[in-house]
């Protein structure tokens, strides 16, 4: 099969997470919108009625019309493989990454606490008071629950890799360029998390995607931005 995946062409931003699922799987699919006419491709599939997506990204997969990050992993955890089949490990792999969900919608409120469709420079001073909780409160809160929860462990489910493991590679990389100053203090208390980025980073396919022209570098359009007057 070759996918269809539906994300704006100029930012990692939420579809970034299943672009490295499908990279390691090495499934082979189409990032549309990166296309000839693809902003009017991803338009029009946004228009439909049949089982419509709220926003980008989402997946085409045969008939099927995928929304929302998590949801679109869990299927694809099951068909690529890159989910463990017993239902505990698959509904734990889930749950990671809902957490992971939760961690990724609270980073982009630090340069938009206010409003998304206004510009950061309208609402500085908020963003400025949320980053700074999100940096002292919310950065170590979040990686302590993920290192108590990869453990000893190579990966979340032992010696294989699972797409929670490839997001929470994005997410450090993501918050590396966001808040160095916050992830450096961070990953020193965590270093097995530091151990997993870099062993997802080190897979062949990933490795490969990384170097490629595929892999969109972070800016100041996606989720993770770096603002230096929001790292402390």
């Amino acid at each position: 099969m070759v996918y269809q995946l539906y994300y704006w062409p100029t930012i990692q931003g939420r579809g970034e997470f299943v672009r490295l699922a499908l990279e390691e799987a090495g499934a082979g699919y189409v990032d549309v919108a990166r296309g000839e006419n693809g902003m009017k491709a991803l338009m029009a599939a946004l228009d439909t009625d049949d089982h419509p997506s709220f926003a980008p990204p989402f997946l085409q997969a045969g008939t099927l019309t995928i929304g929302q990050v998590a949801n679109i992993l869990l299927y694809l955890g099951d068909h690529l493989p890159l989910a463990p089949r017993g239902e505990a490990a698959r509904i734990w792999t889930h749950q990671l990454q809902l957490t992971i969900a939760d961690l990724v919608a609270e980073t982009h409120d630090t340069h938009h606490p206010v409003s998304s469709s206004a510009y950061y420079d309208d609402q500085k001073p908020e963003a400025k008071k949320r980053a700074a909780e999100f940096v002292k409160e919310r950065i170590p809160k979040f990686m302590e629950y993920f290192a108590r929860a990869l453990g000893s462990q190579d990966y979340f489910n032992g010696a294989h890799v699972s797409y929670a493991d490839l997001s929470l590679f994005q997410v450090i990389a993501g918050l590396r360029y966001a808040f160095p100053k916050a992830m450096a203090r961070s990953e020193k208390q965590h270093p097995s998390l530091t151990a997993l980025h870099d062993r997802v980073a080190q897979r062949p396919k990933i490795a490969a995607y990384l170097d490629s022209a595929r892999r969109l570098p972070f800016n100041e359009e996606g989720i993770f931005r770096h603002y230096p007057e929001l790292d402390h």
